[in-house]
C-alpha cells in the first residue's frame, strides 16, 4: 500500500477542520497509508527547518505560493508515477509564516495551490482532499467531474 506523509507545523485548533481532515483520511485509507506529523511551531521558520527536514521521507513536495501550479489531473498523474515506482511521498505544509528556503531547496517539487494565501490549517483540508481526488482520478471514479 502506498505510503504518504504530511508534515505540518502546528496543530489544528478548530474542530471543523479536524473533522474534514479525518473524513478525507478515512476515504484515503483504501488507497494509501497516510500519516500526519504535526511539528511544534518555533519563533522563526529557520528554526522549524531542521525538524521538518528530519521528518521528510521519499519524494518531498513542499507547498509554497511560488511553486508550480498543477491541475488536479496533473497532480494525479504525478502521484501515479510515484506510486508506480513505489516511492514514499511527503507533503510539507509550513507554519503561518511559510517555509524556510532550506526546506524548499530540499524539496523535489515546490507546489502551489493558488496565488492566494490560505490559512495553514485550512491548507491541510485542501491538501487531503486533493490527494483523495488524485487517487479517485487514478481509479477512474466519478468523484472528479
Amino acid at each position: 500500500m502506498q505510503k504518504i506523509n504530511i508534515v505540518c507545523v502546528g496543530k489544528i485548533k478548530e474542530e471543523f477542520y479536524r473533522s474534514a481532515v479525518a473524513e478525507y483520511l478515512k476515504r484515503l485509507s483504501r488507497f494509501a497509508r497516510v500519516e500526519i506529523k504535526e511539528l511544534a511551531e518555533c519563533r522563526t521558520i529557520e528554526e522549524e527547518a531542521q525538524p521538518i527536514l528530519k521528518s521528510c521521507k521519499g519524494y518531498i513536495i513542499a507547498l509554497c505560493v511560488e511553486g508550480k501550479k498543477y491541475s488536479s489531473e496533473k497532480l494525479a498523474e504525478d502521484i501515479k508515477k510515484l506510486c508506480d515506482r513505489g516511492e514514499e511521498i511527503t507533503f510539507v505544509i509550513g507554519s503561518s509564516c511559510g517555509l524556510s528556503d532550506k526546506v524548499k531547496e530540499q524539496a523535489d517539487l515546490k507546489l502551489s495551490f493558488s496565488d492566494m494565501t490560505f490559512p495553514h490549517q485550512l491548507m491541510r483540508v485542501i491538501l487531503t482532499e486533493q490527494i483523495y481526488r488524485a487517487f479517485m482520478i487514478n481509479s477512474g471514479s466519478e468523484y472528479h467531474k
